[in-house]
């Protein structure tokens, strides 16, 4: 599926993801589905939550019991393939890199984005970081139906053209 339409299947998803007992705080949710050589986010995290072995090529796999949650991996990453996830009740909370032209605001509802870009729901946004003058992306929290868990991506405001 991935080879043929760029998305990756439910199974591949999940994959990526841990438990809701490890979700209870911010956890790194890494989407590299092909072995590339690609390091940023192993070699920018502080506590060395992130490892990527035997060679460079290989996918990155996150120690949730490691990883805090700092978001410094999302901001770097540049195939933007690292979010953060933690499961809070019925929702879950995302901190999510953002790139494009749009702006968002706290509290402002936005439309939940599947991996092929369809709306799937509504969210709120909780916090955006803008970091793009350090040369950084932009991080933003947004909080969903934690249905939405393993099909959410991205956002897009409700008013978008």
């Amino acid at each position: 599926m991935l080879n043929k339409t760029g998305v990756p299947t439910l199974e591949q998803v999940q994959s990526v993801f841990f438990n809701e007992v490890t979700l209870s705080s911010f956890k790194a949710v890494i989407e590299c589905y092909e072995d590339i050589p690609c390091n940023p986010c192993a070699l920018s995290c502080p506590v060395k939550a992130i490892t990527i072995a035997p060679t460079l090529h290989s996918q990155p796999v996150v120690d949730p019991d490691v990883c805090t949650g700092c978001s410094i991996c999302v901001s770097v990453c540049p195939g933007l393939a690292i979010m953060l996830a933690k499961v809070q009740g019925d929702t879950a909370i995302f901190k999510i890199p953002y790139e494009m032209n749009e702006t968002f605001s706290p509290q402002q509802k936005v439309y939940a984005l599947n991996r092929s870009g369809e709306i799937i729901g509504e969210g709120v946004v909780l916090s955006v970081s803008n970091k793009k003058h350090q040369n950084k992306t932009s991080i933003i929290e947004v909080q969903v139906d934690k249905a939405l868990l393993h099909d959410f991506i991205t956002i897009r405001g409700i008013h978008h053209g």
